[in-house]
Parts: C-alpha cells; sequence; structure tokens
C-alpha cells in the first residue's frame, strides 16, 4: 500500500467503514471505532488524516506501534490485525498509520474493546445495546446462550403436558415427518428426540410448547384486543391468555374468529364461506409470532389487534439480521429466533421450513383480492399487518343485506337511496379492494362475462357509491378497471 491507495479510500470521506483520526493521541477513541468496524461491516482505521481529509501524517516511532499493538491487545475475541505504515513523499519523515479489518460473520460473537461492545450507525461509534450484545452472543454459541438450551432448576418433567406432546406427535405421524414408530415411545423419549434434554433435565423449549402452568414464565403471554376505529384508542373486547404454545395459537384463533366476518367465496360451481382474511395467512403469522419470539424477557409476548381497517399480530424481538422488511417478501433461507422450538413444530407439522411462509401468506391473500401483507420493526417489535376487505366500507355492520342472489337490481340505482347488498355485491366490494377488471369481476363471484351483468354487479355499485372507475373519462375504455370509492 503506498499514498495513492490512501488517497483512494479517503475520497469517499468519512462513513460506515472509513475512520479519520488526526494522530493517535486520539488512540482510545480509534480503537472503539475498530471495535465497532468488527461488528459491523468492517473497515479502515486511519491515523494522520485530519476531519478535513489533509494528509499530515505523523512520525511514527517504536514506541508507537507498541502503544497501538498493545491496545489491539484489548479487543476480545483475540484478533490478527495487522498495523500498516505508509510514508508521506510530501513531508518526509511522517507517516499515515492504516489498520483494516473485515467484518464479523453473523454468529461470530461480538468483539469488545477494554469489555466494551461497539457497532457503526452510519459514520457514528456507538456502544452497542445489551439486547444486540446477547443476541450475538447466543448465535455465536447457541448450546451455552441459547435462552431455549437453558434448563433452569425450578423445571421439571411433570410440569409437562404429556397429552400435548403426544398429539404433536400425533399430528406430525398424519403429516409423514415423524414415523408411526413415534407413538409408541415414551414422552421422554419424544423429547430427547425434539432436542428438549440436557444432562436429564428438561430445556426452556420444552416449556415454550408444553408446559401446563407457566407461573414461572411470565413472557407465555398473548394480548387480544378488538379496537373501536382504526386506533388504540377504545376497547370492544380485550383479554390476556397465558399459556403454552399450543394455548396460545388457539386462544389466538378463536379470537380472530370471533371478530373478523365470514365471506362467501365461489370456486367453480361451488361456494364456500371463508374468513374475511384467509385462515391459512391468519394461523402462519400467528404460528411465526409464536415461534420466532423473544423469549428471553420476563416482558416479552404476543399481541393480536383488530382494528375496522386491518389486523395486526406482534411479537417481541426484531428481524433477522439477514433480513429486511423490504427482502423479508423475497425468496430466502429460514434464519428461527429459537431453533429447537422451530424444529420440533417442523416436525409435527405446525411450521414450514425453508422460509416459505411469508410468500405462502402473501399468495393466499392475493387468491382473494386482498393486498400483501406488510411487516414493520421498531427494533424491539416484529408486526405484521394485514388489510380487511372491509376498511373502506364496513359492510357487516353498516348496510341492510338481502341473500337473495338472484333479485335484479336496478343498475340506475340513485346514490342517495340505500342498497341492499346481495351476498355477491358484497363479495364484489370486497375483491375490489384493489383495481379490478369486469371480466376478473364476474369470473370471481361466478356469474357469466355478460353486459347485463355487467350493469346488474358493477353499474349498480358505482351508482349507489360504492365503486369507481379508473377511467371515469372513457367509461368504455378496453383497460377500464374498478375499485372500491376513495373517500374524499
Amino acid at each position: 500500500m503506498d499514498i495513492t491507495d490512501i488517497k483512494r479510500i479517503i475520497s469517499r470521506d468519512e462513513n460506515r467503514v472509513l475512520e479519520l483520526k488526526k494522530t493517535t493521541g486520539e488512540l482510545v477513541k480509534g480503537m472503539q471505532t475498530l471495535c465497532a468496524f468488527l461488528n459491523t461491516d468492517g473497515g479502515w482505521l486511519l491515523f494522520g488524516i485530519t476531519p478535513k481529509l489533509e494528509i499530515i501524517g505523523q512520525d511514527v516511532t517504536d514506541s508507537t506501534q507498541r502503544e497501538i499493538a498493545h491496545e489491539i491487545t484489548k479487543i476480545e475475541p483475540a484478533v490478527n490485525l495487522p498495523i500498516e505504515i505508509i510514508d508521506i513523499p510530501e513531508h518526509p519523515g511522517r507517516s499515515v498509520i492504516g489498520i483494516h479489518c473485515d467484518a464479523a460473520k453473523f454468529g461470530n460473537a461480538p468483539y469488545t474493546y477494554d469489555g466494551r461492545a461497539y457497532y457503526k450507525v452510519e459514520s457514528t461509534t456507538k456502544l452497542m445495546p445489551r439486547s444486540m450484545f446477547e443476541e450475538r452472543l447466543r448465535r455465536s454459541n447457541p448450546d451455552r446462550f441459547a435462552w431455549e438450551s437453558q434448563t433452569p432448576d425450578y423445571l421439571h418433567y411433570e410440569d409437562l403436558d404429556e397429552n400435548r406432546i403426544k398429539g404433536a406427535v400425533s399430528y406430525g405421524i398424519d403429516k409423514g415427518r415423524m414415523p408411526a414408530s413415534a407413538m409408541t415411545e415414551t414422552t421422554w423419549a419424544l423429547l430427547d428426540k425434539f432436542a428438549m434434554i440436557s444432562d436429564g433435565k428438561v430445556k426452556n423449549a420444552a416449556a415454550a410448547l408444553f408446559i401446563k402452568r407457566p407461573t414461572a414464565y411470565p413472557q407465555f403471554l398473548l394480548r387480544l384486543a378488538r379496537f373501536q376505529g382504526t386506533e388504540k384508542k377504545a376497547f370492544i373486547d380485550n383479554a390476556r391468555v397465558k399459556g403454552n404454545f399450543f394455548e396460545l395459537l388457539d386462544a389466538g384463533m378463536s379470537f380472530l374468529f370471533k371478530h373478523l366476518s365470514l365471506r362467501g367465496i365461489v370456486r367453480g360451481l361451488r361456494r364456500e364461506e371463508q374468513l374475511e382474511i384467509p385462515v391459512e395467512a391468519l394461523r402462519e403469522a400467528l404460528i411465526n409470532a409464536l415461534c420466532h419470539r423473544l423469549l428471553d424477557s420476563p416482558s416479552g409476548s404476543v399481541g393480536i389487534s383488530i382494528f375496522d381497517d386491518r389486523v395486526e399480530i406482534e411479537n417481541t424481538g426484531h428481524l433477522p439480521n439477514e433480513l429486511t422488511i423490504d427482502t423479508i417478501k423475497l425468496p430466502h433461507r429460514s434464519y428461527p429466533q429459537n431453533p429447537i422450538i422451530a424444529d420440533a413444530l417442523y416436525m409435527t407439522s405446525f411450521l414450514e421450513s425453508w422460509g416459505t411462509g411469508v410468500s405462502r401468506m402473501v399468495d393466499a391473500c392475493k387468491s382473494v383480492g386482498l393486498p400483501e401483507p406488510e411487516y414493520g420493526t421498531d427494533g424491539s417489535f416484529v408486526w405484521i399487518t394485514f388489510k380487511r376487505p372491509n376498511s373502506v366500507t364496513n359492510l357487516d355492520t353498516n348496510l341492510d343485506t338481502n341473500s337473495d342472489t338472484n333479485s335484479d337490481t336496478n343498475s340506475d340505482t340513485n346514490s342517495d337511496t340505500k342498497l341492499l347488498l346481495t351476498d355477491k355485491l358484497k363479495e364484489v366490494v370486497a375483491f375490489c379492494i384493489i383495481p379490478r377488471s369486469s371480466r376478473e369481476i364476474l369470473e370471481h363471484i361466478g356469474v357469466i362475462y355478460h353486459n347485463k351483468n355487467i350493469a346488474r354487479f358493477i353499474h349498480t355499485l358505482i351508482n349507489a357509491g360504492y365503486l369507481e372507475r379508473t377511467l371515469p373519462d372513457t367509461p368504455n375504455s378496453p383497460l377500464q378497471k374498478y375499485r372500491l370509492k376513495r373517500k374524499k
């Protein structure tokens, strides 16, 4: 490396992977940044360059190099970081000191300098939050540090529900993921098969799935709320449930069925009653929340919030470091927060592997005309949001209905006249939460594509104020589509 390389490196100014120090008088701060580089994306630490990018260099003696080397030994785990001395032709006798490090790979233990861990947030070096530090410890040695692998003295085999264990195994056998011989094994042997036994003691993972009474585990909590309107202000229904994974899953799905509406879906010549948001998508989201939640904290929990326009399912924790809210919907590997629990749920067919759950939720929502679910995170919670089909017009509580699907409706209905919506008209409104062509609409509700049916099922809703054209100035355009009328 020579001065040309230095000029190329600093041409980007200080950023996430570059730190400039005027002299080794700032050695401690420099080492903190070096530690942060190791814990983030790697980078260059350069001494002898001012914040204004002036290459001034400094005298570099044997004592200077020993001092730097001594400070590097305060970084743990121990790391080999060569010190480069680059002469400055314009300033004879003065040099730039450069130290480069690669980023730690996910799964490595977090690095500390002088007993503290640092990481980079853009160009700023910050102390690493305890939650991030502990997560990296868990990932570096899950058998030692992971909560689910711990064997607390207060947890005993007798605390587990054998019927739950046998029931889960039976389900896994039915789905072909466990051999039929598993039903003849003892529950202790089954726990061992699930990797939930260590040195004759039961791991926390077994408690999360099968405990009878979670007295010692306040984080085994599901919060349930049906709010009035679209904000967390007034409750219509509110509950808290404590229990193992299966009890919380049952309680959560029961709450969703209690407060979400059933609607008819026509498939071919058959009409099926389905929840307004696909059950398979809601169940997948709730299973993911219960499985991948952060279980270390006693204050952790999972929550289901139902609003007039959406359903939110949240859990304590954050997205895997390998994923973001922008990439989670793309094909990806599975990165379970609690791999022992996830493996047991996969074996018993409650959880899919290979990171396919998100794409299946997206497909389920699209199949009934709903938008894709959206993810969000604030670093402490992760949540997924499902839009309800009645998010613009609440068909179930604000409208009179008439179940006679064969009755004729006047397509010239005045928009000020209250319309008695048939089941098929309600299906059209729910389906048009995103723009649809007339052919798509009529095929969805199972009627013949004909001008008479366009007038009966589409123009009627336009005149009544429920739908609008996407191209209002050219109503007969072949590109015409129809959507829920936007509120002014």
